[in-house]
């Protein structure tokens, strides 16, 4: 695979389906002709050029004396895919590069399947500021492509199984500092992030239950202090507990650490009561 002819960098381009005013008159780009969502679209920048800023500083909050040494000659470096999987952090390795004024061009798209050895990307700008983002840049996305191919395997077993519920979910489970990229992953991996942060959507885990003496105790103590705009979720480890919750108003009903075969056995008489519950 050869260097790409490098023109203007990839973060000056138009967007794609974009008209200027002077081609469709009275148009604006906000009218422009809608086209597929792309996951890409959902980061937005200044949180992206925030979390390559910290990562950036983590690796060298002082002196690089092998940077040094090699000066700001220009340099092309080619990133490779080693193993297989789905491609996706395109947009932080982008942002990681752009503060170290570097120029990415991609060779593959996000959400690609891969198969090793592939080149993905190529990288140029002075010497000392690709290798001052490589180890951040590779971090990031053999991690966001991890979580990503997880998560494309996970969806295609519960296609082949036959699921037919919500679909398949991520955690708030992730890395400290790093929940935004894998929550990102998984959303080029086809899975849903369910909630991103506390405030996202509101739930009532088991140690809420527990704490405020029942699930009606604690569903009618978060409603009172929660936005009528957010949805509500209770972990339930019980039958009965799921019950509750859904008699107590709950938008969204979890059955926590059930085997598959418990959940199929009494599933179906609780997702009419009330009609807003979900079960997942």
């Amino acid at each position: 695979m050869q260097p790409p002819s490098w023109g203007a960098p990839p973060w000056t381009l138009p967007l794609p389906g974009s008209f200027a005013p002077a081609s469709r008159p009275g148009w604006g780009p906000c009218q422009a002709m809608a086209s597929p969502p792309v996951p890409a679209h959902l980061l937005p920048p200044p949180r992206l050029c925030q979390l390559a800023r910290d990562w950036l500083l983590e690796d060298a909050p002082t002196f690089d004396p092998a940077g040094a040494a090699l000066g700001d000659r220009p340099v092309t470096a080619q990133i490779m895919a080693k193993s297989p999987g789905v491609l996706a952090g395109g947009p932080f390795v982008d942002a990681i590069f752009a503060q170290l004024g570097c120029a990415v061009q991609w060779a593959e798209p996000e959400g690609a399947w891969l198969t090793p050895v592939a080149g993905v990307a190529w990288v140029r700008g002075g010497a000392r500021a690709v290798l001052a983002g490589e180890r951040a840049a590779l971090n990031c996305l053999g991690r966001v492509s991890g979580v990503a191919t997880a998560a494309a395997r996970a969806c295609r077993r519960a296609r082949e199984a036959g699921w037919a519920g919500v679909g398949v979910a991520g955690t708030r489970k992730t890395t400290p500092g790093f929940r935004l990229a894998e929550k990102y992953g998984l959303v080029v991996g086809g899975a849903d992030p369910h909630r991103l942060d506390l405030g996202g959507l509101v739930m009532i885990k088991d140690n809420h239950v527990d704490a405020a003496g029942g699930v009606a105790q604690a569903v009618q103590a978060v409603r009172r202090v929660s936005s009528f705009s957010q949805k509500l979720e209770v972990e339930c480890r019980s039958l009965q507990e799921a019950l509750e919750a859904a008699e107590a108003g709950a938008d969204i009903v979890m059955l926590d650490n059930f085997a598959p075969e418990t959940k199929l056995h009494w599933s179906v008489p609780v997702i009419p009561s009330p009609p807003q519950s979900q079960l997942h």
